[in-house]
């Protein structure tokens, strides 16, 4: 059974960064697109960034230019730099593998808060 776990968000002041790691039991180099997803508290889901093998990333535009996707295949892990956060980035961040076969596997989520 494969796992994804994400790690790393907390609470932090606008204007402040963390960083996200998702870090999976499965060989990176059959995951075909890494992707960051977030729910609101208020249930809204929203595609926040996706990275390909090949390293072509897509950004929503409510956080390009403040945000980084990242993926270390040899660790199988990925990442996602945040910074200038906003209340409005609060959320739960889910990490998404897209794997070659066609499947899609998903960790548990990771919750960041942003309030001052």
């Amino acid at each position: 059974q494969v796992q994804v776990v994400e790690s790393g968000g907390g609470f932090v002041q606008p204007g402040g960064s963390l960083r996200l790691t998702c870090e999976a039991s499965i060989n990176f180099n059959e995951i075909n697109v890494v992707g960051w997803n977030r729910r609101t508290p208020g249930g809204q889901d929203e595609m926040v960034a996706t990275i390909t093998i090949g390293g072509n990333t897509i950004y929503s535009p409510s956080v390009k230019g403040r945000f980084t996707i990242s993926r270390d295949d040899s660790k199988n892990t990925a990442f996602l730099q945040m910074n200038n956060l906003r209340p409005r980035d609060t959320a739960t961040y889910f990490c998404s593998l897209s794997h070659r076969s066609g499947r899609a596997y998903y960790g548990q989520g990771s919750q960041v808060t942003v309030s001052s």
